[in-house]
């Protein structure tokens, strides 16, 4: 009989300064009394490659697999996970009805650690006082204002297309 997946209660944000611009996330990952806070950017990006880099982060961290209920702000996330979205658009070699689907190497990596854990999706209104979700804003902003921030080279090669 397999064993109870731990559970790992994550927030998430994501932030860009100007949209395209330097951008940084942040994570706050609870598991019982731990706690523990990753936060990372790119010189130039966006808000929402940012919300998405948040997730992946903090469940990239983890080292096995376990139930994940991961809150966060971005609808984008969201809607895309819980409605079935993002696996439509790759099934459909990442094409939407209106167009290319926006971001398809951090949907596939999200994806990909979907398989892997069990995620429950949780949004969560953004500057409202919930103070796990706070601290994620203020770690993404200043991941964000850091010097020498990594490109972000899948978004700033497209951008040169």
């Amino acid at each position: 009989m397999m064993s109870e997946r731990k559970h790992v209660v994550l927030y998430t944000d994501g932030s860009s300064l100007g949209n395209p611009g330097p951008g940084g996330y942040g994570v706050v990952l609870l598991y019982g009394t731990h706690r523990r806070e990753i936060s990372g950017g790119f010189r130039r990006t966006t808000n929402n490659r940012m919300e998405l880099m948040a997730a992946i982060a903090g469940l990239e961290t983890l080292k096995e697999p376990c139930r994940v209920t991961l809150h966060t702000d971005s609808r984008y996330l969201v809607d895309a996970m819980r409605l079935g979205w993002a696996r439509g658009w790759r099934a459909n070699d990442w094409e939407r009805k209106s167009g290319p689907a926006l971001n398809p190497d951090l949907w596939e990596r999200l994806l990909q650690l979907a398989e892997i854990h069990t995620i429950a999706f949780v949004w969560v209104k953004g500057h409202a006082g919930n103070p796990d979700n706070e601290r994620c804003d203020e770690l993404a902003k200043e991941a964000a204002l850091q010097e020498s921030l990594p490109s972000d080279v899948v978004y700033e090669t497209a951008c040169l297309k």
